[in-house]
């Protein structure tokens, strides 16, 4: 009964898409006229009138057709707050849907499309006649004459190229123009980031399990994508104020962080901040930290809670929700279902990719990493997306000699579990290849003197070369003038620290050459993470077995991402290098960072890094299976530095060409920005509703992922506690 009523309301949605995208100018009309009279509400009957007051007989008639009409007679009221007009719609007794217009850029002079056409061909005419800087302000009064309103642009020139635009876009649509027009058009006014696990915030937690390149990722990313808002909001002409939530979690016990402050403003921004809501079970709220693969039994509560303080926060709906890695996807979907908002899915890393055989021998990891939940997982949110963002190529399809992280979605198998026979269509166009940057204020070129921070050196040279050790920093550098290569990183088996170590410990010559420099773990205290205290174990068996002390200088992982970009730069003085030496990198934010500071970079050719460097150009790729390889790889470059120093500035250069041809938050935000507008106009306005695939996600998800989630052993303060049968 449930699902037949479910089947009801998204048929009655379908048939609103299809009328409205059927009569736009009908759609344009009439909404003018509600707005232009300024009436803050209108009642059914008042509707009915508007409707018969706009169109003939003859017109209402073809309407009925396209249910434009029934749809109107099913509205109860209209609420009117320019330029918006929202109506509450009941199709049928105990069932109603909400429609939100926003009404924007055009007046009641304009009534049809010709009528629109006609206007914009006199706006084009009028802008020729003035200065392109010319203030809209100053010309305004001339388009209200027009039936054109706010919203074209803050100057004659942006306006005449948004006028333009659409003029081409009316006269000979084509894709190039309509996904140009739809990036120009500011759509997107209320964001919402979607990061569930570990622990988020803006200081002392980059050291924590579960925490890192995703949050300064997410991070970075809210910057640029606030800076770009307001800026197409600005030059659009329009007085609007964006807001942006972070949503994380709470943790209540999180101490010496800001983990249990429900609300915290992003520093370096106006509109945007971290929304902390707490997982809650039927004994209250958890309130310590718990691993990202324990998260699933509490992510549905957790989706109806975030969607009750967001309506709280916001008063309104999100235009755009992004999920981040799997539970942040997972909650995304759960989110956008219930909204009806426009999805972006950004997985960072998909542990099957990460974890070879996980699928096959996935029992075997079950008690430890509850992979079937997560792939489960992965499968809802990859398909119930508008649209999916990566950093790469490759990890969408992968490379000639590798498997993309979503390619390898298409067919798999859970022994015992169920069958994949078409997961993910690798060719899908809803993936877009957006990658981001570094922070140009912490990060940027080693020999841009001026703005280097030397007041830092004293502290990164006891940092570096102290012969003290301490809870920082363990083992001592004996040959200060030797050049450092340099890694940083987490502590865990796939980024492969330990590999880098051994690799070094291996090849006495690299040992002559250069001196090794990793961040990584945390010596001060005993870590949470079970993979980090075997690779801390291992760590210290490899210093000792190979006697590197004198020649390795371990540090403990650095939450100052200002002193870290110095700390790039530092590096690159010693005429040194970066290697990133993972098993599997899905993107590799520290080898851009590496490079952004100009500091010659190797790192692994499985994943992110392979597209990112063009080998023996911006860089070295190296085979982390291989250590032997990479370590001669080394050797072959240190000692041409050696014969020619203009080596070393050759490939350093050429890092630093490549990230501001691709990798920069600027590019990322405005790409982005123009992918929400397509995507959320397809989403609204198109017939291409995949309602096939959402009726067998909801089944999906009812009957595989609800069952597998509940079998994951709750955590109470520490303490777990099974889940038992309902």
């Amino acid at each position: 009964m449930a699902e037949h009523k479910l089947t009801r309301i998204h048929s009655f949605r379908d048939h609103l898409s299809d009328s409205l995208s059927a009569h736009p100018s009908e759609l344009f009309a009439l909404f003018s006229r509600f707005v232009n009279q300024e009436r803050g509400m209108l009642q059914p009957h008042q509707l009915l009138a508007e409707f018969e007051a706009v169109f003939s007989e003859g017109e209402r008639q073809a309407l009925k057709d396209g249910v434009f009409e029934s749809v109107l007679r099913a509205a109860q009221e209209a609420i009117v707050i320019r330029p918006w007009v929202a109506l509450a719609i009941r199709p049928r007794p105990g069932v109603w849907e909400y429609l939100q217009v926003n009404k924007m850029m055009l007046n009641d002079r304009v009534q049809s499309l010709s009528a629109l056409q006609a206007a914009l061909r006199k706006a084009e005419e009028y802008l020729l006649n003035i200065p392109a800087d010319t203030p809209y302000s100053e010309f305004n009064h001339r388009f209200q004459e027009l039936g054109l309103e706010k919203g074209w642009g803050d100057t004659a020139q942006h306006v005449s190229e948004t006028i333009h635009l659409l003029h081409d876009l009316l006269e000979a649509p084509d894709p190039c123009t309509l996904e140009k027009f739809l990036g120009t058009i500011p759509m997107v006014f209320n964001v919402v980031i979607l990061s569930p696990h570990g622990y988020f915030a803006q200081a002392n937690v980059l050291g924590y399990p579960d925490t890192g390149g995703q949050i300064v990722y997410i991070l970075d990313q809210v910057r640029a994508l606030e800076s770009e808002m307001l800026l197409r909001i600005k030059q659009q002409g329009i007085n609007i104020t964006p807001r942006i939530l972070i949503v994380t979690r709470l943790l209540p016990d999180a101490v010496g962080t800001t983990c249990g402050q429900r609300l915290e403003k992003v520093l370096g921004t106006e509109h945007t901040h971290i929304l902390r809501v707490p997982f809650r079970t039927e004994k209250g709220i958890l309130r310590k930290w718990i691993s990202r693969f324990d998260v699933w039994p509490y992510l549905e509560t957790y989706a109806e809670d975030v969607a009750n303080e967001l309506a709280g926060e916001l008063h309104a709906t999100p235009d755009l929700i992004i999920g981040n890695y799997s539970d942040g996807n997972l909650v995304a979907s759960l989110l956008a279902h219930k909204l009806g908002v426009t999805q972006c899915t950004i997985a960072h890393a998909l542990e099957k990719t990460k974890y070879p055989n996980s699928d096959i021998y996935w029992k075997k990891f079950e008690n430890q990493y509850h992979f079937s939940c997560q792939f489960t997982a992965d499968l809802i949110a990859m398909n119930h997306a508008d649209f999916i963002i990566t950093s790469t190529y490759q990890e969408i399809a992968g490379s000639k000699d590798t498997v993309g992280q979503y390619e390898s979605h298409i067919a798999f198998t859970l022994p015992g579990l169920y069958r994949v026979v078409h997961g993910i269509d690798a060719f899908d166009p809803k993936f877009n290849i957006v990658s981001p940057g570094a922070d140009a204020l912490i990060y940027f070129p080693y020999m841009e003197e001026v703005k280097r921070l030397t007041s830092l050196h004293p502290e990164i040279e006891e940092l570096l070369f102290s012969s003290v050790e301490n809870s920082e920093h363990k083992f001592v550098l004996n040959d200060r003038k030797k050049p450092i290569v340099f890694s940083m990183a987490r502590l865990d088996r796939v980024k492969n620290i330990t590999g880098l170590v051994e690799l070094y410990g291996r090849n006495a010559r690299l040992r002559e050459l250069v001196n090794l420099v990793v961040v990584a773990g945390d010596h001060g205290k005993e870590s949470k993470d079970l993979e980090e205290q075997e690779e801390l174990k291992k760590m210290h068996r490899l210093i000792e077995e190979y006697k590197l002390n004198g020649q390795i200088r371990w540090i403990s992982a650095q939450m100052n991402r200002v002193r870290n970009g110095e700390l790039y730069r530092y590096i690159a003085d010693t005429k040194g290098a970066f290697i990133q030496p993972a098993f599997y990198e899905p993107f590799g934010l520290t080898v851009i960072e590496a490079m952004t500071c100009g500091l010659p970079t190797f790192a692994t050719c499985n994943g992110g890094p392979a597209e990112i460097i063009v080998h023996g150009v911006s860089g070295f790729h190296i085979d982390p299976y291989q250590g032997d390889k990479a370590a001669e790889l080394l050797v072959s470059f240190f000692e041409k530095c050696r014969e020619d120093p203009t080596h070393w500035n050759k490939i350093s250069q050429g890092g630093l060409k490549r990230i501001e041809e691709k990798y920069t938050w600027k590019l990322y935000s405005e790409r982005l920005m123009t992918l929400a507008g397509v995507y959320g106009f397809w989403k609204y306005v198109s017939k291409l509703e995949r309602r096939e695939t959402r009726r067998y996600l909801e089944m999906f998800y009812a009957l595989k992922y609800r069952h597998l989630a509940h079998s994951v052993p709750l955590a109470v303060d520490g303490e777990t506690i099974t889940n038992g049968p309902k």
